[in-house]
């Protein structure tokens, strides 16, 4: 079936391309979202859904080279990189290492700061605005840790943290515990950081569907985009099965799978699939009273009313489609670490889901240096959740032309090319 003409093509349905669609809906502009399976079905499915201001740093910082060399060949290890011979990663992974350094973890962590704020704040208008049933909580969020050194160096970084607006709590070990029943014995200190929050991510990207289809947009699922064809006045998009949609301008939101769709339009795009993983279980009696993460194990806990969550590392395999019982181990073994009830009595769900990684931690967010049509929203790293209503609010001001909320420079798409 051939469509009508649309105005806007979102070629993604996660929860940038309907925080975009919905953005966009509201600046005046019609929106066609193409998703190839489920609405949220992908990247933005199993994440453990906290909003955190608090990971403006980007994970390119002084050090983490030699780690990543230690943990290679460790398979459970937080960062985990399967030996292969693949020339696109080992590019991507020389211009990460480039960015290692204190200059440029300063300028993605101010860019990452910018837009996890502004995010932050509109998020939580949104749902009040659209009445958004996802979960959502204000508790903040605690990074924990039971390794002295590992504490004291970032209880050291919040200091530039709160010059970028984000506001920091260095708690003591044993006043932490008092506060917080559910960790074991042995955590030498916390750091809080008040203005974070969690929702349920399924939940809020199913409401984002929602709203976009009350307020006229289309969502098409089951609608997988094989192609994409800018014209003179517009764009062409062939999809599977023999089909095509037409549209005045397109965005391509499709996380991981961005890179090999315009690359035949001679973008580049230096987006890594970086794997992560988590379990989802029936919520525990003496949950956490906030999400934490683990810090020394690199694992994020959240808890909802309706369930209870592990989640995180990082696995660059490429596009592997295997669920890694090793690495949802590493899950398990760092819980039963640091909770006392590590997890639930039923598993709901374990889940893998592949991270848009750019080797600057940045998104790419704005129109193609190529084709005037075609607009980019990609690359949000681990942070899809926590950045999403800034991302579609800054790309509905770029596509209509209004002032943008915050400044679009960092997110620039020609950086790449």
């Amino acid at each position: 079936m051939n469509s009508p003409h649309d105005d806007v093509l979102i070629l993604g349905g996660g929860a940038i391309g309907l925080a975009t669609a919905l953005a966009l809906l509201e600046a005046g502009r019609g929106v066609r979202v193409l998703e190839a399976a489920t609405v949220g079905g992908a990247t933005s499915h199993g994440n453990c859904g906290t909003i955190t201001p608090s990971h403006a740093p980007p994970l390119a910082a002084p050090g983490v080279p030699w780690r990543a060399l230690k943990w290679m060949l460790t398979p459970d290890a937080p960062l985990y990189l399967k030996p292969r011979i693949d020339p696109a990663l080992w590019r991507w992974l020389l211009a990460f290492a480039g960015r290692c350094n204190a200059r440029d973890w300063r300028t993605s962590t101010a860019g990452r700061a910018a837009i996890l704020n502004d995010s932050r704040t509109r998020l939580k208008d949104w749902i009040g605005r659209y009445g958004l049933q996802c979960e959502f909580g204000e508790t903040g969020l605690d990074y924990v840790f039971r390794e002295r050194g590992n504490f004291e160096h970032y209880a050291a970084e919040c200091g530039p943290l709160n010059e970028l607006g984000i506001a920091t709590e260095v708690i003591d070990g044993a006043d932490y515990l008092r506060q917080e029943p559910a960790l074991r014995e042995g955590v030498v200190g916390a750091v809080r950081f008040p203005d974070d929050a969690h929702l349920r991510p399924d939940r809020y990207v199913a409401e984002l569907a929602r709203v976009v289809g009350e307020r006229g947009g289309i969502v098409e699922e089951g609608c997988r985009v094989e192609a994409l064809e800018p014209q003179a006045d517009g764009v062409r998009v062939r999809v599977a099965g023999g089909g095509e949609r037409r549209g005045r301008d397109a965005v391509v939101a499709m996380a991981a799978w961005t890179p090999a769709l315009v690359r035949p339009l001679g973008l580049k795009l230096p987006i890594q699939p970086g794997k992560g993983y988590s379990i989802t279980y029936s919520r525990p009696a003496l949950a956490p009273r906030r999400p934490l993460v683990l810090k020394d194990r690199s694992v994020c806990v959240t808890a909802w009313g309706s369930g209870f969550r592990l989640g995180s590392t990082m696995e660059f395999s490429g596009h592997d489609t295997a669920l890694n019982a090793v690495r949802l181990g590493a899950l398990e073994r760092a819980a039963r670490e640091y909770l006392h009830e590590p997890v639930g009595a039923t598993v709901q769900e374990k889940w893998y889901g592949w991270r848009p990684m750019t080797w600057d931690d940045l998104p790419a967010l704005g129109r193609s240096p190529r084709h005037p049509h075609v607009w980019l929203a990609a690359g949000h790293g681990m942070l899809g959740i926590s950045m999403s209503a800034a991302s579609g609010q800054l790309m509905a001001d770029l596509m209509t032309g209004r002032a943008p909320a915050i400044d679009p420079l960092p997110y620039r798409v020609e950086r790449f090319q």
